[in-house]
């Protein structure tokens, strides 16, 4: 439930750039916008660091558990790479095409959100008795 809530997190950080964007044509944007995206994102990846980072300890098997970290962490890597390479292949100075790029990430990340959510009492039953 806590990754579902990250994830809530996250793609309420892009919607919240959606206005910021369309602010920039004006130069009305300032650096409170990015004070309050970096405060949502944080708070996602507060919820979904500690916790994966835990499920993955309990749930691999004793022998592979530093291997099962290292997994974490190169996805981990794995979706750096890719936010650098979408956000590198933007080269718009359009305002309204920055702020469809945050809003179609927003759907984005809030469609895996929705998916995670349906998702949890399964995940719950698999796991058993770990918490």
């Amino acid at each position: 439930m806590k990754f579902a809530l990250g994830l809530l997190f996250v793609s309420l950080s892009f919607v919240l750039m959606v206005p910021a964007a369309k602010l920039t044509a004006d130069g009305k944007v300032g650096p409170l916008w990015l004070v309050a995206l970096f405060f949502l994102q944080t708070v996602g990846e507060m919820l979904l660091s500690p916790v994966g980072l835990s499920t993955m300890t309990k749930l691999a098997p004793q022998r592979l558990v530093g291997l099962v970290m290292g997994i974490w962490f190169l996805a981990a890597a794995l979706g750096n790479k890719l936010a650098g390479v979408l956000a590198g292949e933007f080269k718009s100075e359009n305002a309204t095409e920055l702020a469809n790029f945050f809003w179609h990430q927003a759907l984005i990340v809030g469609g895996c959100t929705v998916v995670l959510l349906a998702l949890v009492p399964w995940v719950k039953k698999l796991m058993g008795g770990v918490r």
